[in-house]
């Protein structure tokens, strides 16, 4: 299943009335279930087995930055009315380069095009490259590396023109 197929899943879940859909075939199982707080999905590979490792114990996870507001974007800068947001498509870790050594993929005044890559989100052990729908100039980051993301949390503004 392609990343934009379960982003129309997850505006599906919140536009309707469901509040959980649980999707499985031979190759993957999804849970998508909704809830005042976040979304959460869930994906599970069912032709990988999990390996056998001794537990860890798990660290508590801290609780993600909210995301500036459209009136906090317009007092840190320009008026964010002509500017276009490029948002997460999915819950997991906000990276600007590919690796530590590699420069970012974007900075501040750098143009881009519709289908160039602006940053890496790591979803479950999966980096999912994020592509600009949108060219433009890279006005402002809005998040820093390696900081945890939402679904739909403005990454970048655009200005598109």
């Amino acid at each position: 299943m392609k990343v934009k197929e379960i982003r129309d899943l997850i505006d599906f879940l919140s536009s309707s009335g469901l509040e959980e859909v649980n999707i499985e075939t031979d190759e993957f199982k999804i849970k998508i279930k909704r809830s005042n707080e976040a979304q959460v999905v869930e994906r599970m590979v069912a032709a990988a087995p999990a390996p056998q490792a001794a537990p860890v114990a798990a660290a508590p996870a801290a609780a993600p930055a909210p995301a500036a507001t459209p009136a906090e974007i317009a007092t840190d800068s320009a008026p964010a009315g002509n500017y276009v947001e490029i948002k997460s498509p999915m819950i997991g870790t906000f990276y600007r380069s590919a690796n530590p050594e590699s420069p970012a993929f974007v900075n501040v005044g750098d143009k881009i095009s519709a289908g160039s890559t602006v940053c890496i989100v790591e979803a479950m052990k999966l980096f999912n490259e994020i592509e600009s729908e949108v060219s433009g100039t890279i006005v402002k980051v809005l998040i820093d590396d390696s900081q945890p993301v939402e679904y739909d949390q403005p990454l970048f503004l655009v200005d598109p023109s």
